[in-house]
């Protein structure tokens, strides 16, 4: 038996109005009066606007609802977003728990570093299904209609990685309506944004044709750190012809740049800023550091249905990001010098200039049979995908002989920001590198009985890498392929309620981040190792349910995901080995709707009991054994809420609060970050149709808390480092819609 609910991304076709029972009563005044009654043929051009709860997947590959899909899948909707004003892709994942968050460093330079139920999530990022993987700072989601995180290892779904889960950003796209609408906002910290958003059926082209345009001009300093800027503009146009009843093509193309001044955070130790550092101190140089990031990508989505039963779907995406960026680190050195002195201990006014470049393709096919007494919602599909990533670096040779740091040191308690000596430009390398994958993939919904459904999900990847360095011309290569499954039995004890228990695998290859530092895993010992993928597991038993006639979801979930073959570097020999052993298990929870006609909820909790069950690496400088222990920035507690209530016709007040608990700075070190809470508030008043005004006051209580975090403690002569969350801030926001 086929589920109740039933959807297509196709948009409605003309239908025949009234309804039978109106039909019915025309026929009788016909046939009284003798008179043909000609009804009108009208067009459904949009269902209402989603509200909190989402029902469906905006992905092809997930062919039933969300009630029926047998994993844990958060959607953060456009809704929750502009009550927010969710700029930033990090801002909108926190209202996810289990997530948290790196601080940008290593090889693959600053950057969103999301890590969820403990794992990182880094080379996981989708934008509309397809592959999103370069390290990027992603700044604003103006042309993001809601954000999907699908939660455990699921290589079968988004490739290679996946660990603890997958980011789905799915884009706007044209509607069939028409609508304008105009956005300005002032706040805090020289906060100032336009937005413009437009959409126009196009009615004398094609079939359900349209044309929509989203553009975006921003600006604000970070709140709580003095002076650091954020500068951007963006537009995105799309355009949707329908060739047929059955067939549409849409065209999009995104184009967004940033000019930024990066902050690596403040200098700390065993997680806690060093004493008598203020809070808005800046270890960087503002004359030197600078992000410039242009980001492009044109986009080719075919639909076509072949029949009521057979759906095809093709798209092609060309992305380029240029991001050249400056940064100095916040690493200090304070060994031997006078009380508040430090000279800086890591990189400093380092220039990483990177260009990634990917063609990806993914076809589709979806279809509706039966095979006896057993029906099928089936997908099969494959995708491919080239991604070369252009590495060059240098510095301005700070520290070195010539332009060398004062004797005694800087002033720990109020660092110079800016240089004031000369600077030398060497040239630093870089490297050259290539990431191909290929994939096939079907899944298989089987309704096993009325009350029964088996989900099933079967792929297999090709990938293969090699870089090249630009410092001495050698190639390293790599290649993999790997099998990824995923079992899930849902049964439904009513119509409104599931049970299920899910299986699923991922794997991790050596040439996972490759298009994201340009490295693969060598080993000082033994030269490049020839690394076999890790592999990760999870069972999940959960259930979902919708109350409230459909206005409310609850879902509730247990669950273990077990990482094997880490790779690791031997403390005694130096050599990569495939030793590590990692599990993460425990709880999600989530309450998603209308409670009320008036109140809105947003809400989700998550207990992570992580542990290190195997490991062969080193730990830091005064560190532990970290068999044992639990794994870094992974906190046992976390929880989010987001609730909304209209007070009166028109005048709507929010409230939102985030938890963190506390987590350890790595899993071979016993420093920890302490827990924290954020508290926001939102009122906005709708003043007619056309014109709303809202107000946001994030942070109200202006708590200091470590977001990110560096996987080190820190020593006398090279601290770690901490990225604080923004301190308070007000917007306020005017909206027309036309």
């Amino acid at each position: 038996m086929h589920t109740f609910i039933k959807s297509s991304s196709l948009p409605p076709r003309k239908i025949l109005t009234p309804a039978v029972g109106f039909a019915v009563a025309s026929l009788a005044v016909s046939a009284q009066a003798q008179q043909v009654t000609e009804l009108d043929i009208i067009t459904v051009q949009e269902a209402r606007e989603q509200g909190y709860k989402a029902n469906e997947s905006a992905s092809g590959k997930y062919v039933k609802p969300l009630l029926d899909t047998p994993q844990t899948v958060t959607v953060v909707p456009q809704e929750v977003m502009k009550e927010q004003q969710a700029l930033s892709l990090r801002q909108v994942l926190s209202n996810v728990s289990g997530i948290t968050f790196d601080a940008g460093e290593g090889g693959g330079g600053s950057g969103d570093k999301i890590n969820i139920r403990g794992f990182s999530a880094n080379s996981n990022m989708q934008i509309d299904g397809l592959r999103d993987s370069s390290q990027n700072n992603r700044t604003d989601t103006f042309n993001i209609e809601q954000v999907e995180v699908l939660k455990g290892p699921n290589s079968v779904f988004g490739g290679a990685g996946t660990t603890g889960g997958a980011i789905n950003q799915i884009s706007k796209a044209p509607k069939q309506r028409d609508f304008a609408e105009v956005g300005a906002s002032l706040g805090t910290d020289k906060y100032h944004r336009m937005t413009l958003d437009v959409n126009k059926t196009l009615d004398n082209v094609g079939v359900d044709s349209a044309f929509r345009i989203n553009l975006m001009a921003h600006e604000n300093d970070v709140p709580g750190r003095d002076d650091i800027d954020r500068e951007r503009f963006g537009i995105a146009p799309s355009v949707t012809i329908g060739l047929s009843e059955d067939t549409r093509a849409t065209l999009s193309y995104f184009h967004q740049e940033d000019d930024n001044l990066p902050d690596y955070g403040l200098p700390a130790r065993d997680g806690k800023i060093l004493p008598g550092v203020d809070r808005e101190s800046y270890f960087g140089w503002r004359n030197l550091d600078e992000e410039k990031i242009k980001s492009d990508a044109v986009t080719l989505k075919l639909e076509h249905e072949l029949n009521d039963k057979v759906r095809i779907e093709n798209q092609t995406r060309y992305s380029r990001v240029d991001r050249d960026t400056t940064i100095s680190a916040s690493h200090v050195n304070t060994d031997g010098l006078a009380l508040g002195k430090y000279l800086p201990a890591g990189p400093q006014a380092y220039r990483r200039h990177a260009k990634n470049d990917l063609w990806v393709n993914q076809l589709g096919l979806s279809t509706e049979f039966n095979t006896g007494s057993l029906t099928h919602d089936m997908l099969v599909g494959g995708e491919i995908s080239r991604e070369t990533y252009d590495l060059t670096v240098s510095n301005y040779g700070l520290g070195k002989i010539g332009n060398e740091y004062p004797t005694g040191g800087f002033d720990l308690f109020n660092p110079p920001g800016k240089w004031e000596g000369s600077t030398t430009v060497t040239p630093g390398g870089g490297s050259d590198a290539v990431l191909n994958t290929k994939a096939l993939y079907v899944f298989d919904t089987i309704g096993l009985a009325p009350k029964w459904d088996l989900s099933l999900g079967l792929r297999h990847d090709w990938v293969s890498g090699e870089t090249t360095s630009k410092g001495n011309n050698d190639t390293v290569k790599t290649s993999d392929q790997a099998f990824s499954g995923r079992a899930g039995v849902v049964y439904k004890p009513a119509d409104n309620g599931r049970v299920y228990l899910a299986y699923g695998t991922s794997f991790s290859p050596s040439a996972e981040a490759l298009a994201t530092s340009g490295r693969l895993p060598l080993s000082g010992a033994a030269g490049v190792e020839d690394l076999k993928p890790e592999e990760s597991e999870t069972w999940e038993l959960g259930t979902k349910w919708e109350l409230m006639d459909g206005r409310l979801g609850l879902d509730g979930a247990i669950f273990r995901v077990d990482k094997t073959d880490v790779t690791e570097e031997n403390s005694l020999t130096g050599a990569l080995e495939q030793a590590g052993e990692q599990r993460v298990q425990g709880v999600e929870l989530g309450l998603t709707g209308e409670i009320t006609e008036q109140w809105k909820l947003f809400a989700n909790y998550t207990f992570l009991d992580s542990e290190t069950r195997a490991s062969v690496g080193k730990p830091q400088a005064g560190g532990r054994d970290p068999v044992g222990e639990p794994l870094g920035n992974t906190p046992r507690n976390s929880a989010n809420l987001w609730t909304t209530y209209q007070l009166a016709p028109g005048v709507e007040v929010g409230y939102g609060a985030r938890y963190v608990g506390s987590r350890h700075v790595a899993s071979d070190v016993e420093a920890k970050l302490e827990s924290y809470w954020v508290h926001n508030a939102m009122a906005s008043y709708k003043v007619n149709d056309a014109f709303s005004l809202q107000l946001n006051v994030n942070n109200l209580f202006d708590e200091e808390y470590v977001e990110r975090v560096r996987g080190r403690p820190g020593t006398d002569t090279r601290s770690s480092a901490v990225e604080l969350g923004d301190g308070r801030s007000a917007v306020v926001s005017a909206n027309y819609r036309f």
